[in-house]
């Protein structure tokens, strides 16, 4: 509510109250004393002159003090704090401006206090994994982070955009998970990637009277992973905690019966023992391959040497070699990252591809370096292909099933990603290509 000013000062009250006293008391000793009207005038308009004098010097701390106050309750109005009022004298007015002072240096530390606050939070906000994204009731963006803003795909800021607009880019499914404005989990499949997993949580602000709309968006792609290969490690580790112990007493059984059978003349029981001995043998190798997937080390991150690495894996495996290599360097676990190759050059040998077919390339994007292997196989069914990174599947007789669980549990440890795609001719399926992407990493983060 706005409150007019008043027409009449304190101060021009306080004048005008003694000059109104001072009249009546005049007029009525000239009545008691009958002075003539013509002296009474007289003596009544110097009277008034002097008290007019008289009662501005007294009430010149006064006003200027209330004058001080005023301008100062302007600047509280304007919401301005720094500036401090200069009446210092020692009565009541003074210790108003003496209390106004300290006020107004209290609320300057407050104000400074909440801007670094503020400044604090939208630098949060805007590295914030998650995806913010504020829009009022007329459903324009109030505010958006840098996540939010590469999950809808822009490249500028969208404040002040209506919703659509800002949609204009955005996965279809991530559209439809908005307009439902319900929170939960939803999909989203993009050919780059894998299918994504994210979480909408939404919340409901007034700000500056008006209603407001706040959406938080979090992959949970990589955690579920996570917590997906931890329950496999967990039963990995107990299967081979049992199978050790029973491999263990079989091994020296099996030693005992062969020295016990050494003086006897019997084919047959070598041809078993022998037997055994492989199984066992093999066994042994099937629980190695498996802890090596439960125990697999954080990695130690290192610059990579493209050319040095290249040339180990091709006097393993045959291969069309890559024609260029990225300028930017990257960081990761060597010994893994060559694990990681091997696996699914290994896996494109076993495709039925030709060697002239099997394609390795190493290409430099934004935020990170995409590594690609690809062959002339028969590729992936929907079924194989929803499946392939799970542990203990697999298509292949002989086959583990944790070649590529364990080439996506070392990306994921390097924070990428791994991607399975068929590669068609025409409108056949030609092969399969398997993306690896790794961000890149400072020098700074690397453990020796």
């Amino acid at each position: 509510m706005q409150v007019q000013k008043p027409w009449l000062s304190l101060v021009g009250k306080i004048k005008l109250t003694v000059m109104l006293v001072l009249t009546v008391s005049l007029l009525a000793v000239f009545i008691v004393l009958q002075i003539p009207w013509s002296q009474g005038v007289f003596i009544l308009g110097v009277a008034l002159i002097l008290s007019t004098l008289v009662t501005s010097l007294i009430c010149a701390s006064i006003e200027k003090g209330l004058d001080a106050l005023e301008l100062g309750l302007q600047n509280f109005k304007d919401g301005e704090f720094s500036n401090q009022l200069v009446y210092h004298r020692a009565d009541q007015l003074g210790w108003l401006c003496t209390l106004y002072n300290q006020t107004a240096e209290q609320l300057r530390k407050e104000k400074q206090w909440i801007h670094q606050r503020e400044l604090m939070l939208d630098k949060v906000l805007e590295s914030s994994p998650q995806a913010l994204l504020l829009i009022n009731s007329n459903n324009v963006v109030v505010f958006s982070n840098l996540s939010a803003r590469n999950l809808l795909s822009s490249k500028t800021r969208i404040e002040g955009m209506s919703l659509s607009q800002a949609f204009e880019n955005a996965p279809t499914e991530l559209q439809q998970a908005i307009q439902l404005g319900q929170d939960g989990l939803f999909n989203i499949h993009n050919t780059a990637e894998e299918a994504q997993t994210w979480h909408l949580a939404t919340g409901q602000f007034l700000l500056n009277n008006q209603q407001h709309k706040l959406f938080i968006l979090k992959q949970l792609t990589r955690e579920l992973n996570r917590q997906e290969v931890a329950v496999w490690k967990k039963v990995i580790r107990i299967i081979s905690h049992e199978l050790n112990n029973s491999l263990g007493p079989m091994s020296s059984m099996l030693h005992s019966g062969q020295i016990l059978s050494q003086g006897l003349d019997e084919p047959r029981l070598q041809r078993v023992f022998a037997t055994i001995e492989e199984r066992i043998k093999h066994l042994t190798a099937f629980v190695q391959g498996y802890g090596k997937f439960a125990k697999l080390p954080p990695p130690k991150l290192e610059q990579i040497d493209w050319p040095s690495l290249i040339n180990e894996l091709a006097q393993q495996w045959q291969f069309i070699a890559p024609s260029s290599y990225p300028s930017t360097p990257c960081y990761a676990d060597n010994m893994q990252l060559q694990q990681l190759l091997i696996n699914l050059l290994k896996n494109a040998h076993e495709s039925g591809s030709s060697v002239d077919e099997i394609h390795l390339a190493i290409e430099s994007h934004r935020e990170g370096v995409v590594v690609s292997v690809t062959d002339g196989g028969q590729g992936m069914s929907e079924q194989v292909m929803a499946n392939a990174l799970v542990p203990f599947y697999s298509t292949k007789a002989a086959g583990s099933g944790l070649g590529l669980a364990l080439c996506r549990e070392i990306v994921e440890a390097h924070h990428g990603y791994l991607s399975l795609h068929n590669v068609y001719h025409q409108t056949e399926v030609a092969g399969l290509q398997v993306k690896v992407f790794l961000p890149y990493y400072s020098s700074s983060n690397t453990t020796k």
